[in-house]
């Protein structure tokens, strides 16, 4: 199967009510899309990182009663999981798509990236196109825009990275569910490729 693009369908998934009933539209509409796009972008992203890379589909085993507000995939160099290292994200809310670099609580050397992030912050931050957003909390839909945040900003969200033991950082971009680039699989999996390559020097420092 070939990465043909997400449709309504996929959005309207996280509408439906009962853990049971979302998951299996998950499983059935948006799984499928995750393994069609990491067969299509695992050699690529070997590539990119210079490292064997491993796709990760997001089961939420974990959750027993609250059916999940989004879903996700991972490319991580760890066969065995992604949430421990510095690893790249795709996924899907009830209104976009997001593509992140991503830097999560289990992760056990954030007190040492952002170190290595502030050491080279002006420098970093000056590599964000304006178009990209941030995340401190990969569980929320929010995010802020770079085109708004000042280096200071930058520099307070990476001094909260090292010193707050749960907290979060993720970079990349959203694409609202109407954004033509949605239904256009080849198109978005080049806008893929090309994020995630802009976003290599924070990828590298993370090691």
């Amino acid at each position: 199967m070939s990465f043909s693009g997400f449709s309504k369908e996929d959005f309207d998934t996280f509408n439906i009510e009962g853990l049971d009933t979302r998951m299996t539209a998950i499983q059935e509409r948006i799984q499928p899309k995750f393994k069609a796009i990491g067969s299509e972008l695992v050699d690529d992203m070997a590539m990119i990182t210079g490292q064997e890379m491993y796709v990760h589909i997001a089961k939420h085993a974990r959750r027993t009663v609250n059916p999940p507000k989004d879903t996700w995939m991972a490319f991580c160099h760890d066969k065995r999981g992604y949430k421990k290292h510095p690893h790249f994200q795709i996924g899907v809310f009830d209104d976009h798509v997001f593509i992140w670099h991503a830097l999560i609580y289990e992760l056990p050397r954030k007190q040492e990236i952002a170190t290595n992030y502030l050491n080279e912050s002006s420098k970093l931050f000056a590599q964000l196109p304006t178009n990209y957003k941030i995340s401190v909390d990969h569980t929320k839909k929010e995010a802020l825009s770079i085109g708004d945040l000042t280096e200071n900003n930058w520099e307070q969200l990476l001094v909260r990275l090292r010193d707050v033991k749960k907290a979060e950082l993720l970079i990349g971009k959203h694409f609202q569910h109407n954004d033509p680039i949605l239904h256009d699989g080849q198109a978005f999996l080049a806008n893929v490729r090309e994020t995630f390559q802009s976003l290599l020097p924070f990828y590298r420092k993370a090691f």
